[in-house]
């Protein structure tokens, strides 16, 4: 069934701190992952907290990247939500997992914009936890 878009929501785990409170690598991070995601970026704001954190979007045309940390935690919730066949949801996921060296990640990965019934829904595609280069799924639903 046709759908408007990838949505991954990611829960990252053991970041890097010092990566995660730095407002200027946190926005290069995802805007470097909108790039590898082959998606247009339109426009990015981003905002430092005190003492600590970070909280940020990247718009772009094909939807977009966000982000919030808790470097005292270690931990970063970030979306990631792609329209069109030509983005690459999955390869942002990759890059930004790496540049915060998170060690641990729960992900779910949703198709939005599915159309029956006159409505639109989502569907979960996988959820999983991924504690190297694979996930391990712990749960797969399908409707």
């Amino acid at each position: 069934m046709e759908t408007k878009g990838m949505h991954l929501i990611l829960e990252l785990s053991g970041c890097d701190r010092e990566i995660i409170n730095d407002i200027e690598k946190v926005r290069q991070v995802l805007t470097e992952a909108a790039i590898v995601a082959n998606a247009e970026i339109l426009e990015t704001v981003f905002h430092k907290f005190s003492p600590q954190g970070v909280s940020g979007v990247v718009v772009i045309s094909e939807s977009h990247l966000s982000i919030h940390t808790w470097p005292e935690k270690g931990y970063a919730a970030i979306d990631i939500y792609t329209c069109g066949k030509h983005t690459m949801p999955w390869e942002a996921y990759k890059f930004i997992k790496k540049q915060f060296k998170a060690n641990k990640i729960y992900l779910t990965s949703l198709q939005r914009g599915e159309f029956e019934n006159g409505i639109y829904k989502h569907r979960v595609e996988k959820v999983g936890i991924e504690k190297g280069e694979e996930i391990d799924e712990l749960d797969v639903v399908s409707r």
